[in-house]
């Protein structure tokens, strides 16, 4: 694997041209626009007995089946595919209602200009398991006591097993401003496909003055994304010789840079050795596109507030439940997803799993935790259809590729306990070249051709092996 990797060119910024942007899956942006910023966020739904007989989804009569995903994304296709060769597609249904899938996490190269946006993306039909019911409509609500889902559609779907994958909501609109302000130039995010361009288009138009990166005052996925884009863009503006007329501030609600030691440390000697500015407890409240000023809160002095003004602001917005859980019964008091940290299965109704962002599992939320969660959850509902108890327990693995330039990366491997889980016997809080490589080319096809095919479960097997047992 090694070998293949450090034969991959590097990636240097690019300039996309008008036919990358705008072709394949790009025709989305105009057609979605920015109403999609305000309900990217996804709820879950709940199965009962098997049935082999497959209703179209526009049809208003109840359909049942003996599991029932919610939610197309990584973890939500991830089990389906692994559940079709548990019970047989004819058993498994997903409610989703997008028709685009995206692999996320490298839209922090999109916003970079190291890749293009139509790369991110594919088909919903093409991910979605051969022969797996795929219910094109929105979860409105979830029924557990009664073991019904009901669509935006009216359609009423019954589950023996319900499996909810509905991700989180990004909340822009709550921060004043948002989303209209994404119509003006300068400012962008790289959270959503409908403003990713956009923030490298603010970095290549950049002259000089203040460029802002934000984090917010929630929980949100991909903690590391936020500053990954501050790196990269003073990557950017030292390679095109813009970088000695920029400040480049990165103003976090956190009280910490990062929240494992091991990795903070590394990367508070990057900030220093490249002056980067950075301000915790600063919370964004306020953008004021046409003047071009940011408003921050001071959480230690509620009320203090600070004006920036920007030439370049990089947004990343409050996230929260996803809105078809919150409230709900099978919401914790948040209104996350109320599932065992160890097993993955819910803690009132044992006939529901969870997996992904929309989970109340404390540890951060990314694709490799939906890798890790999704092999345990497979035995989790193994043992389960066997009336047995689960014996694999889930240790909150997570994975953050500390993007600090075009070509190096800071691979942060952690647990529940925010203590190192490296894979690699070598300090992976250094920068590494080979570990851009696995972020850039690696991972992307192992998300594709095994995540989604429901044949990779994280790292794990192989970390014991690399450290020749001793860990």
């Amino acid at each position: 694997m090694v070998t293949i990797l450090s034969l991959t060119p590097s990636y240097q910024p690019r300039k996309n041209s008008p036919q990358e942007t705008l072709k394949n899956n790009l025709y989305i942006f105009s057609r979605e626009k920015m109403a999609a910023l305000r309900g990217l966020g996804r709820c879950p739904p709940r199965s009962i007995s098997v049935s082999s007989l497959h209703t179209s989804s526009s049809v208003s009569a109840k359909q049942h089946y003996k599991m029932l995903v919610l939610g197309g994304g990584s973890g939500g296709i991830a089990m389906s595919a692994r559940m079709k060769r548990m019970m047989g597609a004819e058993n498994v249904a997903v409610v989703e209602p997008s028709e685009m899938h995206y692999y996320q996490p490298i839209w922090t190269l999109v916003g970079a200009g190291a890749k293009t946006a139509a790369s991110s993306g594919r088909s919903t039909a093409s991910v979605m398991p051969s022969g797996v019911k795929w219910v094109k409509s929105k979860v409105e609500e979830i029924n557990p006591d009664t073991n019904t889902v009901r669509t935006d559609d009216g359609t009423e779907i019954s589950y023996e097993y319900l499996i909810v994958a509905l991700g989180l909501q990004l909340h822009y609109e709550r921060i004043k401003g948002l989303p209209d302000g994404f119509e003006h130039p300068k400012i962008g995010s790289n959270y959503s496909i409908q403003t990713v361009e956009k923030t490298w288009n603010a970095l290549q138009n950049f002259k000089g003055g203040n460029a802002v990166f934000s984090f917010p005052n929630t929980p949100v996925k991909c903690a590391g994304a936020p500053q990954k884009i501050m790196y990269l863009s003073d990557s950017y503006l030292r390679k095109t010789g813009k970088r000695s007329k920029a400040k480049i501030i990165y103003n976090t609600s956190l009280p910490v840079l990062f929240g494992v030691k091991k990795y903070a440390d590394s990367l508070w000697e990057i900030v220093k050795q490249r002056d980067l500015q950075v301000n915790l407890r600063q919370n964004l409240i306020e953008v004021r596109a046409d003047k071009q000023e940011a408003v921050f809160e001071n959480l230690d002095k509620p009320g203090e507030t600070t004006v920036i003004e920007y030439e370049m602001l990089h947004v990343t917005p409050p996230m929260g439940p996803s809105l078809a859980i919150k409230g709900g019964p099978l919401a914790d008091e948040v209104g996350w997803l109320d599932v065992d940290r160890d097993t993955l299965q819910h803690k009132r109704y044992p006939n529901v799993f969870g997996i992904g962002d929309c989970t109340n599992l404390p540890t951060v939320r990314t694709a490799a935790a939906v890798a890790a969660q999704s092999a345990i959850l497979n035995r989790t509902i193994s043992k389960t259809l066997k009336k047995e108890k689960p014996d694999k327990k889930y240790d909150g693995y997570t994975s953050c590729p500390l993007v600090t330039s075009y070509n190096t990366v800071i691979l942060a491997e952690f647990d529940y306990n925010l203590q190192p889980l490296e894979t690699f016997p070598i300090n992976q809080a250094k920068e590494r070249r080979l570990m851009y490589h696995m972020k850039a080319d690696l991972m992307p096809h192992l998300y594709w051709h095994g995540l989604l095919r429901g044949l990779w479960g994280g790292p794990g097997p192989y970390r014991k092996l690399l450290h020749l047992g001793m860990k």
